[in-house]
């Protein structure tokens, strides 16, 4: 895929960008910028394509994400509503020492552990989620100090998972950025009904061992677990909207309970039954 520089500048009267975003058919974005990036997805579920990173988050998701490193918008493809709040800021956007200071050795550290992408939950993640969200209505002082609060809280947590991005920058040709879009659609379109590999690399105009080392090179996941994620995704919301297992199970292209329940476990950590109960 060809990367896209995106141009950030932070707000006027700031030193950093507040962005209150609502995605409405957002276009294919692969791109990157040397600002650090804060994400907090408010409404709305998705893929998150993040260096050689794939996988899906759900509504509340917080990542941390490194400068530098191509990513997709998290709004692209997104079937209902989605509104996330972004905070994009440089390593020295208060001074070029800003993180020598005695002070923020722990937000030094952050910094560093960001460039493999953090993802945030627990506690830490409903805390900071209310402070991101208050963000947009503080005037640009506050706003400052509510950061600092938000950068201290995200340092100091033992609540978060890296996502063990790669931080190559890579160029791929449009051809391929056609390619893996097709990819994706079909997925989205095809997953409640048995997915055949020489279908999906005949789409690929590749064979179907060259799409499987094509998919494994660009994504660091292999084709199956790709849409059994993607499958597990859309059983989470109909969970979330309190329909059964089984339903959840057979609607999204498991064959039969045992199995949904593995792979289910596997993405998650969780049994279904287990994913409901936390959630209900």
């Amino acid at each position: 895929m060809k990367t896209e520089y995106e141009n950030i500048t932070p707000d006027r009267g700031s030193s950093f960008r507040v962005l209150h975003w609502y995605a409405d058919h957002d276009r294919f974005f692969w791109h990157q910028h040397p600002e650090y990036e804060i994400v907090y997805i408010h409404k709305g579920s998705g893929k998150r394509h993040i260096g050689q990173h794939l996988s899906y988050f759900e509504e509340g998701a917080l990542m941390f994400i490194g400068p530098n490193i191509p990513h997709l918008n998290f709004g692209y493809g997104a079937e209902d509503k989605h509104e996330e709040i972004v905070i994009q800021l440089r390593a020295d956007f208060l001074g070029e020492h800003f993180l020598q200071s005695p002070e923020l050795q722990d937000v030094k550290r952050l910094f560093e552990r960001s460039k493999q992408g953090i993802s945030f939950y627990g506690e830490t993640r409903c805390q900071v989620a209310i402070q991101m969200c208050q963000l947009p209505q503080l005037n640009h002082f506050e706003r400052l100090i509510q950061l600092l609060i938000i950068l201290q809280s995200l340092a100091t947590s033992k609540e978060y998972s890296l996502l063990n991005i790669s931080g190559l920058s890579y160029e791929h040709s449009h051809r391929q950025e056609a390619r893996i879009r097709q990819v994706y659609a079909y997925v989205e379109q095809n997953y409640q009904n048995e997915i055949d590999l020489n279908t999906i690399a005949d789409l690929a105009n590749l064979t179907v061992p060259s799409f499987c080392r094509y998919f494994k090179k660009i994504t660091q996941m292999t084709f199956t677990d790709f849409v059994n994620e993607y499958r597990i995704q859309q059983s989470c919301k109909m969970l979330m909207q309190n329909q059964s297992i089984t339903d959840a199970c057979y609607h999204n292209g498991f064959n039969n309970l045992s199995h949904f329940t593995k792979t289910f476990r596997k993405v998650t950590g969780k049994t279904p039954r287990d994913y409901r109960k936390e959630i209900a």
